[in-house]
């Protein structure tokens, strides 16, 4: 977490969805660490998010819960009606929810790639249509920031790299990739800044089965010219940039952040 005694989002007013573990977890208390006042989204999980608040407000942050599935259209009008209420109104949204339901193509279920689009993609698109809708309310404070508002899609490598037997998940991140480039053209002319991080592989308990033994990581590390695999941090720091005006004329664009992996690097030597 930031030292909160820099204060570069100081006054911002954040919602932060899939915030109760993880990425999105280590994405929040950045961003309180940062001076940002911040709305730790879970889906159900309650105490994994009042975990991660009490981790902001014990570093000085202040920090809300609220559960709610982003791929439910009213649990997002809910969401982002409570934000207002207890923040007065949202200035940022880190877009971070998402899940894995792995298979086949073969095998893959309709069920299994219908949750994935609702909550990887549809869910992307509820919170942005809703947080677009809050900065352009009349009435909506412009806060500090020198823009109108700030969306952060949290995308993945996957939106380039194709993913056999999880095509849900690597059509859902495309999906994400088009999705944050069309709002940013229709909307940066209002003031509105858009933009999308794709990490690479990074420690989480969504892919522990990837790092967690020797052996695991030493195949895993085969796919990553920097030769570590990344950390939550690693992804969090980019965020706060990106929600800071250190990044004001960033738009449009995705970060990467994977230690190399989108280099392909099983094409050294020519393959």
């Amino acid at each position: 977490m930031s030292d909160i005694g820099q204060q570069t989002l100081q006054g911002r007013r954040a919602i932060v969805t899939g915030a109760s573990s993880g990425i999105g977890a280590a994405a929040a208390r950045e961003l309180g660490g940062s001076g940002a006042r911040v709305v730790v989204n879970c889906h159900s999980d309650r105490d994994a998010g009042e975990a991660v608040a009490e981790q902001i407000r014990a570093a000085g942050g202040r920090a809300d819960v609220d559960c709610a599935d982003v791929s439910n259209e009213n649990n997002v009008e809910r969401l982002f009606d409570h934000a207002r209420e207890i923040m007065g109104g949202v200035d940022l949204l880190v877009s971070n929810a998402g899940i894995q339901q792995d298979a086949a193509t073969v095998d893959m279920t309709l069920a299994q790639w219908q949750r994935v689009i609702d909550v990887n993609l549809t869910g992307q698109f509820l919170c942005a249509r809703a947080a677009v809708r809050e900065f352009l309310r009349p009435g909506h404070e412009h806060g500090p920031s020198r823009c109108r508002g700030n969306i952060i899609c949290m995308s993945s490598v996957h939106e380039q790299i194709p993913w056999a037997g999880r095509v849900n998940y690597a059509a859902s991140k495309g999906g994400v990739m088009l999705l944050m480039q069309s709002l940013a053209q229709e909307f940066s002319g209002k003031g509105i800044r858009i933009n999308a991080v794709a990490p690479g592989a990074i420690k989480t308990s969504i892919n522990r089965d990837a790092w967690d033994s020797e052996e695991a990581r030493s195949d895993l590390q085969k796919l990553i010219p920097y030769q570590r695999i990344g950390e939550v941090e690693d992804v969090a720091r980019v965020v706060r940039w990106l929600a800071s005006d250190d990044s004001d004329y960033v738009v449009g664009t995705t970060i990467v952040v994977d230690g190399g992996m989108t280099l392909y690097p099983g094409f050294r030597g020519n393959g």
